[in-house]
């Protein structure tokens, strides 16, 4: 069960602090828990985990494809292993390896993608993960997650552990807003409901969730009835509650941190346009690559900032 708080406001640690702090929870408590890294364990915090388990904590260097077939391997052994690195690096630098040692191969891998899209910010257009979701989207059996603060990241960690197969999370390494309460639990494949509404369905996950919730609240102040689903799970996706979401609102937009193309968007559109078709309007990257800048320069030439998706829930109830 989850709880969303009272107030929003930004969590008092980094979500890779609660990376690091449930990697170690995990393996306290389970010896099959390994990680594996391509040289940034200092930036995801791991140092201490790799000090208290120097022997399930391997830095494969710069070698992210490696990594990726060490930790097949490691599986095959009966290991659990989690592996990490910048998101860009994490999916478009891996996708072979992904496919072959770990999907095709029926193996037990959970993959972290950090830096999430704009999340990246200074680092630029090289190290701007808009595209990762959708590449791991197209392997056949990955499921993909993106928490939304370090409350679910915890949870979803613990979950995974014990589930089988091929798991990506994209994250953010700094501070976000917390969204849950602590002890929520959520279940994967299901979407969270935030907030009801009848005129308008805005879906999100990860850091968008915020400025959602933002574009609701000013929608509601104008008579406009928002409901707000948080689609953690990008796959499996959660076809029921997108349907009748459709079937009571009548007009979708989603929001998200990544290329509109083969994201969130497109999921929620091949889900809609199959079974109940309705007004739609994306928000997020339009087809381009990323750049350096701060996250609110980002959104705003991004196309992604509240008043966005204001203008865009608008429209698309006009196109009703």
């Amino acid at each position: 069960m989850y709880k969303v708080v009272k107030e929003i406001r930004p969590e008092e640690v980094e979500m890779k602090k609660t990376f690091a702090d449930t990697m170690e929870e995990m393996a306290a408590k389970d010896d099959a828990v390994v990680y594996f890294d391509c040289d940034v364990i200092n930036s995801i915090g791991m140092v201490g985990f790799g000090e208290k388990y120097p022997d399930r904590c391997i830095d494969c260097g710069i070698q992210e494809a490696n990594m990726i077939g060490v930790a097949a391997g490691a599986s095959a052994v009966g290991l659990k292993p989690f592996t990490h690195t910048f998101g860009p690096f994490a999916a478009r630098r891996v996708i072979d390896q992904v496919y072959i040692s770990a999907a095709y191969a029926k193996l037990n891998v959970r993959m972290i993608g950090s830096d999430a899209g704009v999340t990246a910010s200074y680092n630029g257009g090289t190290h701007m993960p808009i595209e990762d979701m959708g590449l791991m989207r197209t392997i056949p059996e990955v499921t993909l997650l993106e928490p939304t603060d370090s409350v679910m990241l915890a949870d979803l960690m613990r979950q995974t552990k014990d589930m089988y197969g091929v798991f990506y999370i994209r994250i953010t390494r700094k501070v976000v807003d917390k969204v849950f309460e602590d002890g929520s639990t959520f279940e994967i494949g299901k979407a969270v409901e935030l907030r009801d509404g009848s005129d308008v369905t805005l879906i999100t996950s990860g850091y968008c969730t915020t400025d959602t919730i933002k574009a609701a609240e000013i929608l509601a102040k104008e008579g406009i009835s928002a409901k707000v689903l948080n689609m953690f799970t990008w796959k499996p996706l959660d076809v029921e509650a997108i349907v009748a979401a459709a079937q009571k609102t009548g007009a979708i937009v989603t929001v998200e941190n990544h290329n509109v193309i083969n994201g969130l968007g497109s999921a929620v559109a091949e889900v809609v346009g199959e079974h109940c078709p309705v007004p739609m309007k994306r928000i997020g990257v339009q087809d381009r690559f990323g750049e350096v800048g701060s996250i609110d320069y980002l959104k705003g030439i991004f196309g992604m900032t509240v008043e966005d998706i204001v203008a865009a829930a608008k429209e698309t109830i006009k196109r009703k």
